[in-house]
């Protein structure tokens, strides 16, 4: 297998990163090129997307690469999921992308639901119900501000609107659309019936594309006035571009008896399956089945992960208490265990806010003693993210009746010792932690799938697990 040099675009809610990634037959390597923060913009009460500060910054780094790397296979971009932008009739951007944490959707659920019920939504969508959805997004927008909509031509999500800029392209990618709670989960298309219960044209939505495949890519890199990334003619290639897709790639997994956890700002565990679930228990636990790379769809749950520490330790430097991440894990290391329970789908906690004053406050409610140091906020997060980890597992055992041995952790949660080895106390699993960077490898295996040069899914998989960094961690079965 001939080496071939990819750039991949991963933004996530806390930082983004221009990677460049060398494949070849001996692994995927990668080259961190351009790092930068990332995170809401407040105006006149409104979350934001600081999109063209994005943007700038995706040019620089793709300008520093193609600068001593000349021959470039491909681009891809992977980002969170739901939100999106809206261009006009010119596709120029309408506005500013706006937060899935923002308020407007406050109150979307109910109304949507009471037009066409919520059975009914799942069994076209099979998506979970969230407030952040890209379905209660567009009912807020057509509540509160219709003439942006009526504007509106084309609906892109983040990582399509990227690739836009890049290429003059508009289309929609399936992993990243398939979180919408708008695409038919079967045919992988968009609903007619959803789409219609909102009152929007399908017409707002362009052609789909699938990740890693020859005949489905965004086209080549055109020349625009004021860009400098001397990438024209490369091609910008359909991967999984919501971030957790392309996080499941990169799993150095086989066979049938694993789960997969994407942890970071969110936790997100499942399994890959080949048909959707669209049970009457399916609706009942609110999984998800989102699409991935492959062919494959992922069966998983949205568990809020450690945003909550994120937002912690936020309020704690406000206060002049700046604490790093591996000192938080080492203080709750230190503090004693089983203080208090977390209920974790609160909707307190999805939103920003003084975290530390909404966990004592819930704590209190619930007539559980609140925490009183950094040491046992972060304990308690932990272990309720933990405890949370098994009972979704057992969930996805019932659903897919399968038994599972062994679950993969990926993502920045997974350096977190602690939290690696309550997973695997809680969940009796063997817990396999790492690639770390899963999210950019499997971003790189869908290009190079889309480009010819890795044959399948499974064997890009392989040729991750040549080079993957993986901690084990086996269940003390002492504390069950």
């Amino acid at each position: 297998m001939m080496e071939q040099r990819y750039i991949s675009i991963d933004l996530g809610a806390e930082s983004g990163r221009v990677m460049l990634a060398r494949v070849g037959e001996n692994g995927i390597f990668l080259e961190e090129i351009q790092r930068f923060a990332n995170g809401p913009v407040a105006a006149a009460g409104t979350l934001y997307w600081d999109i063209l500060r994005l943007w700038q910054e995706i040019q620089t780094g793709i300008a520093k690469i193609t600068a001593e790397n000349p021959a470039i296979a491909g681009i891809g971009i992977d980002t969170w999921g739901v939100d999106f932008g809206l261009l006009d009739g010119q596709g120029q951007l309408l506005a500013n992308p706006v937060h899935y944490r923002d308020s407007r959707t406050q109150g979307m659920v109910e109304k949507f639901f009471g037009g066409m019920p919520r059975e009914k939504v799942f069994g076209i969508s099979g998506i979970q119900t969230m407030e952040l959805n890209t379905l209660f997004q567009l009912m807020a927008l057509k509540q509160h501000n219709p003439a942006m909509l009526d504007h509106a031509k084309t609906l892109l999500f983040i990582p399509d609107l990227i690739a836009y800029w890049l290429t003059g392209r508009a289309a929609n990618e399936y992993t990243i659309a398939s979180t919408s709670q708008m695409l038919d989960a079967k045919r992988q298309q968009w609903s007619p019936e959803i789409l219609s219960a909102m009152g929007v044209s399908g017409a707002l939505f362009p052609p789909m594309l699938y990740p890693g495949r020859c005949d489905s890519n965004f086209g080549p890199v055109q020349d625009s006035p004021g860009q400098a990334i001397k990438a024209a003619g490369v091609p910008v290639l359909a991967v999984g571009s919501h971030d957790t897709a392309s996080a499941v790639a990169a799993v150095p997994a086989s066979g049938e008896d694993w789960l997969f956890l994407s942890s970071g700002t969110w936790s997100l565990l499942g399994v890959e399956i080949a048909t959707p679930v669209l049970t009457a228990a399916a609706i009942r636990y609110n999984v998800t089945n989102e699409g991935g790379v492959g062919g494959r769809i992922r069966l998983l749950k949205n568990i809020p992960g450690l945003w909550l520490l994120q937002e912690c330790r936020r309020a704690w430097a406000a206060q002049g208490k700046d604490f790093d991440y591996k000192t938080l894990v080492q203080l709750a290391r230190e503090a004693p265990a089983h203080l208090a329970r977390l209920n974790l789908d609160d909707p307190a906690f999805l939103v920003p806010g003084n975290m530390p004053e909404k966990i004592a406050a819930q704590c209190a409610h619930t007539g559980q003693k609140a925490p009183e140091t950094p040491g046992q906020f972060a304990r308690i997060i932990l272990e309720s993210l933990a405890v949370r980890y098994a009972e979704v597992a057992a969930m996805l055992a019932g659903l897919t009746g399968r038994k599972f041995k062994t679950l993969h952790i990926v993502g920045g949660g997974s350096q977190n010792e602690l939290l690696c080895q309550m997973a695997a106390d809680a969940t009796g699993l063997t817990v396999q932690a790492g690639p770390v960077e899963a999210t950019t490898l499997g971003n790189a295996m869908a290009q190079a799938m889309a480009t010819g040069q890795i044959a399948s899914l499974d064997a890009g998989r392989r040729l991750v697990a040549k080079t993957a960094q993986v901690r084990t961690y086996v269940p003390r079965t002492d504390l069950r």
